[in-house]
């Protein structure tokens, strides 16, 4: 087992906000070896038999828990492939934390590609947070992909805050939802693009029992000369209803494309999709600044406002 330095801990800080070490479950992972890990009388991390990733299991009717799963880089050049699988019993009610996030002093590329799959019990309940951090003066890229599966049982439900504000230099999230009869499933993105980096976010949800439901929210900004690209569908196979949006900033010469997409295969399916992109209004600017702030602050507080 490796202990963090000075530079992993103030990554886990960032895509964690741990200051210390939390109590209940955790499993911490820095330069693709494990870092620290502890269960509890009701969540047991084991390792894969091929060591490519961990197991989570979490007992039914386990309530005000955590898991806490937050992955570091800083070995310039490093690339893996990590497994991490969810199982959430009956009637569970737990928070789990993950994330990544990845210094780049160096001049090769340094990837986390992870893969989380989530099995959630009936009427279980989770709230899954996610936060992506790049950071370093190297010209190596910071890449990171990840893969979200998620599938519900009857009456369960899933919160998902996925968050990306600063230094990931390229991005393709892939997110996909199965949900069974009375299932919920909320999605709240946040991204933030800067430079020359790219992100592509790709959701797939499928609504296969009835009065099941989904919300999935993207808040993107593009500044500089970055790009955006957000594509969400949300198909109903039985009487249920889902919402998707895209709500975006543009500036300077950002380009997004969003595409929000719905297919019914049930009379009773109600679907419904929304997407807005512009850039910051004028009025807005000049309130601020006759409150004594400059342009450039004014235009940090109506995106810092933007993205909560």
């Amino acid at each position: 087992m490796v202990q963090l330095d000075a530079i992993q801990k103030r990554l886990i800080e960032e895509i964690a906000d741990l200051h210390s070490v939390p109590e209940g479950a955790y499993n911490f992972r820095a330069n693709g070896q494990l870092a620290g890990r502890s269960s509890t009388a009701n969540i047991e991390i084991v390792s894969k038999a091929d060591g490519s990733g961990i197991d989570i299991h979490v007992k039914p009717g386990t309530k005000n828990e955590s898991v806490h799963i937050p992955v570091v880089l800083s070995q310039s050049g490093l690339k893996e492939t990590v497994y991490n699988d969810f199982y959430i019993g009956e009637d569970a009610d737990v928070v789990i934390v993950a994330g990544c996030g990845i210094d780049n002093c160096g001049s090769q590329d340094s990837e986390h590609d992870g893969v989380h799959r989530f099995f959630v019990g009936k009427n279980a309940k989770i709230k899954y947070v996610e936060k992506h951090y790049g950071s370093g003066d190297g010209r190596g890229q910071r890449i990171l992909n990840p893969v979200t599966e998620v599938y519900q049982e009857e009456g369960s439900s899933v919160e998902m805050e996925m968050e990306q504000i600063k230094g990931v230099d390229s991005t393709e999230r892939t997110t996909l939802a199965e949900l069974k009869a009375g299932a919920r499933l909320v999605v709240k993105e946040r991204l933030m693009t800067h430079g020359s980096q790219n992100a592509v976010s790709s959701y797939q949800v499928n609504l296969n029992g009835a009065d099941s439901t989904a919300d999935v929210v993207s808040r993107s900004v593009a500044r500089d000369e970055s790009h955006q690209t957000f594509n969400a569908r949300i198909t109903g196979n039985a009487p249920c209803s889902g919402h998707t949006e895209c709500d975006s900033i543009i500036m300077d010469q950002g380009k997004i494309l969003a595409i929000p997409s719905l297919e019914a295969n049930n009379v009773d399916a109600m679907l419904v999709h929304e997407a807005a992109i512009g850039k910051i209004a004028g009025d807005q600017l000049v309130k601020l600044m006759t409150l004594g702030l400059t342009e450039l602050q004014a235009e940090e507080q109506i995106i810092n406002g933007f993205l909560r």
